[in-house]
């Protein structure tokens, strides 16, 4: 399996921001079908972008480049804060899920911040 590893794979944030995805789709799961087919989808359309961003940004050439997909990334972790209030909001999802999840969303864009600036 070593030999099938990519290099973005062995990124830390990479790594939390699967977690994050997984931890989001078992958000999804639970909401009504009204809520996944509108704010639903937008959280996992937001949370996928900040993975997939990772992995392609860490595979282009330029500096120019890769930052240019971290921030990409970046914006998504935040547009899942955003999405996370208004659940909050609403009462769909449980406190103790969104405290947890701004946590881990802090931690991913504080180390999106410091990957993107590594690319100047």
């Amino acid at each position: 399996m070593e030999d099938f590893i990519f290099d973005f794979e062995k990124l830390l944030v990479y790594q939390k921001s699967l977690v994050f995805i997984n931890k989001i789709f078992g958000i999804y799961k639970k909401l009504s079908q009204d809520y996944k087919i509108s704010v639903g989808s937008n959280l996992i359309r937001a949370g996928l972008s900040v993975a997939n961003n990772i992995a392609e940004g860490n595979g282009k050439e330029s500096k120019r480049e890769k930052r240019r997909y971290f921030n990409i990334s970046l914006d998504s972790a935040r547009e899942c804060i955003s999405v996370f209030n208004v659940l909050n909001a609403q009462k769909l999802i449980m406190k103790e899920e969104y405290i947890e999840l701004r946590r881990d969303g802090k931690e991913i864009t504080s180390m999106l911040h410091s990957l993107s600036d590594s690319q100047r």
